[in-house]
């Protein structure tokens, strides 16, 4: 019984050395809290603006033209209606053309944005792995326990 014990002594003393040490970093939170990211989203929104007021102004536009159109109707003639639909019909198609190459211009820039981001946290991730020495980092997962949680750090370390 004892030579047992004393062999289980140093085994136990293995299985802790071999222990592996587990990081976990919530990418979303770095999208959403850290410095660059906001800083990102602030350039982005200001890029964007002034396309994004035109949109507006276009879509007050097509509304207007509607409304008038609708309330019309009854008391001009039929070749003005035709015409003020063919109008109407044109402007929204450009409307739609200039809403959806918005939207693909905008989620590229966000692509853009993030991507770098997603660069510079792994790097800040990669040197907090190295300092502290941590076996595996893992940025997506269906469960983790706040004990291996490292996003704190890869924040403060990102916002300086």
């Amino acid at each position: 019984m004892a030579l047992a014990a004393a062999l289980l002594v140093p085994m136990a003393g293995l299985h802790a050395q071999d222990a592996a040490k587990v990081g976990f970093v919530n990418t979303e939170r770095i999208f959403r809290e850290a410095l660059p990211a906001k800083q990102a989203t602030a350039k982005i929104e200001q890029e964007f603006s002034r396309r994004e007021k035109e949109l507006q102004e276009l879509a007050a536009r097509l509304k207007s033209m509607s409304d008038r159109l609708d309330k019309d109707t009854a008391i001009i003639a039929e070749s003005e209606r035709l015409k003020r639909q063919r109008e109407l019909a044109d402007l929204d198609k450009e409307f739609q053309r200039k809403q959806r190459e918005f939207r693909e211009d905008l989620n590229q820039r966000k692509n853009e944005e993030l991507s770098l981001i997603l660069d510079r946290a792994n790097k800040v991730i990669r040197q907090i792995a190295e300092a502290e020495k941590y076996d595996i980092v893992f940025q997506e997962a269906v469960y983790f326990s706040p004990r291996i949680d490292i996003t704190d750090k890869v924040l403060k370390a990102l916002n300086k």
